[in-house]
């Protein structure tokens, strides 16, 4: 689905990526590469499949948007290099679109990796009205494009049903987007008033009423 902000259309994936469609901009939020094998490392029984869903996924919505850049606000590792590295060398070498990655607290590898790439490392993406972090930020006065809480919103149904989905949160000066990189967690939201949930389905992103 589409919102508009300052006369600006912004498509909001189901995959939890935004795509900003008058500069072409994809913006994705903590995808956490290297966290299954961190794991897998330490002893956890996770499919070695689950790695590659990530990949997909991301091919998926890049194919679908052909965006001139991709923004990744943050936590694009999950944390030093392990095998993944080899894989994501090789994903970037048959990207056309330049990549920028904004530095999040989980982002240990070295900026220089990135660079050797050809991946523009940075702390904060600006342009225009837009101000681009992992950690949530207000202090530029303008709309602030951030990840790192990872939110999700639990909807109640009829029979006492409860389903835990990823969303979407958007404030006044600030849009909180989905972590896009599965087995990542979801921190649960309480919006206020004048707030927006936009929850991600299975195949559909819709907004929440919101009750106060």
């Amino acid at each position: 689905m589409q919102v508009q902000i300052q006369s600006n259309d912004f498509t909001l994936d189901v995959s939890g990526a935004l795509f900003w469609d008058a500069e072409k901009v994809l913006f994705i939020a903590d995808l956490h590469l290297g966290k299954i094998e961190h794991f897998r490392a330490n002893g956890s029984a996770i499919p070695q499949e689950a790695s590659l869903k990530n990949y997909s996924k991301l091919d998926e919505v890049i194919q679908h948007y052909q965006p001139s850049e991709i923004v990744f606000l943050g936590d694009l590792f999950h944390s030093i290099k392990n095998k993944s590295w080899i894989d994501f060398e090789s994903w970037v070498k048959k990207q056309q679109a330049k990549i920028t990655l904004v530095v999040g607290n989980h982002d240990l590898i070295a900026k220089s990796n990135f660079e050797k790439l050809g991946i523009e490392v940075c702390l904060e993406w600006k342009r225009d009205f837009i101000y681009g972090t992992h950690h949530p930020s207000t202090s530029q006065g303008l709309l602030n494009l951030c990840g790192h809480i990872h939110p999700g919103y639990f909807l109640k149904g009829l029979g006492k049903q409860n389903l835990k989905l990823s969303c979407f949160y958007l404030k006044e000066k600030q849009f909180i987007l989905p972590a896009f990189g599965g087995f990542t967690g979801k921190y649960m939201i309480t919006p206020e008033d004048g707030e927006r949930i936009f929850v991600l389905g299975e195949n559909q992103v819709f907004e929440v009423p919101i009750l106060q």
